[in-house]
């Protein structure tokens, strides 16, 4: 069908208009863990599992749109501090992104991206930046410059202000910290610092805030902090969807190649189970749908049975979905406005 064509026109990622909105873009890794026999696979950190065997994978996510602009396998021991600029540079070549379109781009990661020799790579390729410093020691030194602690009304217990830096650490001089304080549950201070290049207007128009409240310094400092909490929103739930609803853990190869492609082919399946739920969402007003992630649609919509009536030239000409399905009525009213151009009848049936 022609809205299947090439996945360049499919992406809305790939059509972004960086004139009239930034690019958002979040970086992350997650492990995947392997037999120690299988091609560089290492020991590592893997998140929830500690130290064990296996290999990484590295992914950047356009968070406005839940699509997967790239994704890269590195061995077990790779962490984001050695990733991100392997992964920036794939995304790059991935969205051949101009200098023009790299300055209205945003680069949104956690410490683990946040050494100062990445942001100054990041500074000087012309991205914005927007994440946590990896120092917690220097977080500590600069909080003690903050002259107003204000309370962060989306988190009870938690302190935010400006901290006051000198330039010259990093490549551009635009660069704000933001310190953030919190009391830990054993008693003890939590600290950490935020590093963005973005405007105060620049936050307030990617979360979708009114700019009458930029008069509000506690109301920007929390935007700024809100913007960064978002990241687990958006590259760490389209991980975790990846995991539950694709299974790009549970697939192993021994060679690194073929890893390589099988996450590939995770991507892929990804993107186009995201693709899927725009058009059935587009098509019709469907509440229920728009609600639904990776698992939920791979689990209730995919496996909906059905019959598929083919004519003569091979071409489909009637879709009859099992009308004891719990999802059928749901999806009816989208397939019919998503394929009534291809004039193919969508009915419920028995079958």
């Amino acid at each position: 069908m022609p809205w299947i064509l090439s996945s360049a026109r499919i992406a809305r990622l790939a059509r972004h208009n960086y004139e009239a909105e930034l690019q958002l873009l979040d970086a992350d890794m997650t492990g995947l863990p392997c037999g120690a026999k299988a091609e560089r696979a290492t020991k590592g950190y893997f998140s929830s599992q500690g130290i064990r065997t296996g290999r990484q994978q590295g992914r950047v996510v356009a968070a406005r749109y839940d699509e997967v602009v790239c994704d890269r396998l590195f061995t077990g021991h790779v962490q984001l501090t050695t990733a991100l600029q392997p992964l920036i540079e794939a995304t790059e070549q991935t969205l051949a992104l101009t200098a023009e379109q790299r300055a209205r781009t945003v680069i949104r990661m956690d410490a683990g991206g946040g050494s100062m020799n990445d942001v100054n790579w990041l500074l000087e390729r012309g991205y914005h930046v927007h994440g946590k410093d990896i120092s917690t020691k220097r977080a500590e030194h600069f909080a003690l410059s903050v002259e107003q602690w204000y309370s962060d009304p989306r988190r009870q217990g938690r302190q935010i202000g400006w901290a006051l830096v000198k330039s010259g650490q990093y490549a551009r001089d635009d660069l704000r910290r933001i310190a953030l304080r919190w009391r830990k549950k054993n008693g003890q201070r939590g600290t950490a610092m935020l590093l963005s290049t973005l405007e105060p207007a620049d936050v307030f128009a990617l979360l979708g805030k009114p700019l009458e409240q930029l008069a509000d310094p506690q109301t920007v400092l929390a935007a700024y902090a809100q913007l960064y909490d978002e990241r687990g929103g958006a590259v760490e739930i389209e991980i975790k969807e990846s995991k539950q609803g694709i299974g790009i853990t549970k697939r192993n190869k021994k060679r690194f190649a073929a890893q390589a492609m099988v996450m590939l082919l995770g991507q892929m399946a990804h993107n186009f189970i995201v693709w899927c739920k725009r058009w059935l969402t587009e098509a019709a007003e469907v509440a229920k749908l728009k609600r639904y992630g990776v698992p939920r649609l791979v689990r209730d919509v995919f496996t909906m049975s059905g019959m598929i009536e083919v004519g003569e030239e091979q071409t489909i000409k009637r879709i009859t979905l099992n009308k004891s399905a719990p999802l059928a009525r749901h999806c009816l009213k989208a397939l019919q406005a998503l394929l009534k151009r291809e004039h193919v009848r969508v009915i419920l049936g028995e079958t």
